[in-house]
């Protein structure tokens, strides 16, 4: 990227530090305006931060004393704007929470994503950090129903990020999973060697012929790998129902899609401390085999 289309919007001088850090691992929450490590890593990669006036790489490191700067592109972003019905589950000058529908990306380099409909779908917030393009604060997989964080300022990406990677947001999932199932458990398989962690819950039976019991599971993640929950279902050798990429041979449900649906959040509100709990109605399809008491959604001051 050309410096001309580069500005400058922070510039910070690191302590002196009492062991080496790479840039990478020191940067995550000394930044007002990127918090996470991914983005982080994001940043670098583009070329939008220096150390010292000279490019930075994720593999750095940092002594003490180094000035870094991180610029942001002053390219007109060409992403489209595209209508899509969205259900939105909360909404205010600072957040929203959507009902994701399986069969649609969150982002990415498509037309056809829930980003690329959030500024058609949502309220433009009247705070002066307001974002046009409002933007996800985590992810759900293509085939994955359920609710999805929105930021809308600013500071509500940054504050939503870090309580994201402080483990404040708790998150509920709901499956229906193949065969023989223990009550309750903790997985700890790794994924692509990082440290992962699920628990999960039996909260349901239901005899099956051809799949022996299908059972309604709660299941909360406590790391966030991709596809962390279908593989570590798998790994047990409890595939969750319609899960073609993860599921046993001869175990496939084919035609009615992944019966997983991120179900629940419990957080408090960065900026008014409200405690919000917010749960949505289960999927059709597992309301068919499970019939649940209605949903609920509360907000207490």
């Amino acid at each position: 990227m050309d410096s001309s289309d580069l500005k400058i919007i922070e510039v910070i001088r690191v302590p002196i530090l009492i062991n080496k850090e790479r840039v990478s691992d020191y940067l995550p929450g000394q930044l007002n305006t990127i918090y996470s490590k991914k983005g982080v890593k994001k940043a670098i990669k583009e070329g939008l931060v220096t150390i010292n006036d000279k490019k930075a790489f994720t593999a750095d490191y940092l002594f003490g004393n180094e000035k870094i700067t991180l610029f942001q592109s002053t390219i007109v972003n060409n992403k489209k704007t595209i209508t899509i019905k969205l259900e939105i589950v909360f909404e205010d000058d600072y957040l929203a929470i959507i009902n994701k529908p399986a069969g649609i990306l969150v982002s990415g380099n498509k037309k056809y994503t829930i980003e690329n409909a959030l500024p058609l779908a949502l309220k433009k917030s009247k705070q002066q950090d307001s974002l046009e393009r409002p933007l996800p604060i985590h992810r759900l997989d293509y085939p994955t129903s359920g609710l999805l964080v929105i930021g809308k300022t600013s500071r509500s990406v940054i504050l939503l990020n870090r309580m994201f990677e402080n483990k404040e947001i708790q998150k509920f999932y709901e499956a229906v999973t193949i065969g023989q199932q223990k009550e309750h458990g903790i997985i700890n398989s790794p994924i692509n060697t990082k440290k992962s962690k699920t628990t999960f819950r039996v909260v349901e039976r239901l005899n099956s012929i051809k799949y022996q019991n299908l059972n309604l599971v709660e299941l909360i993640p406590h790391t966030g790998r991709t596809h962390q929950l279908r593989k570590h279902m798998s790994k047990i050798g409890n595939p969750i129902f319609g899960d073609q990429q993860y599921g046993i041979e001869g175990l496939k449900s084919v035609g009615n899609g992944l019966y997983l649906q991120a179900s629940k959040l419990i957080f408090t509100h960065p900026f008014t401390e409200n405690k919000i709990e917010i749960s949505i109605p289960r999927l059709k399809k597992t309301n068919k085999l499970f019939p649940e008491k209605k949903a609920e959604f509360k907000i207490f001051h």
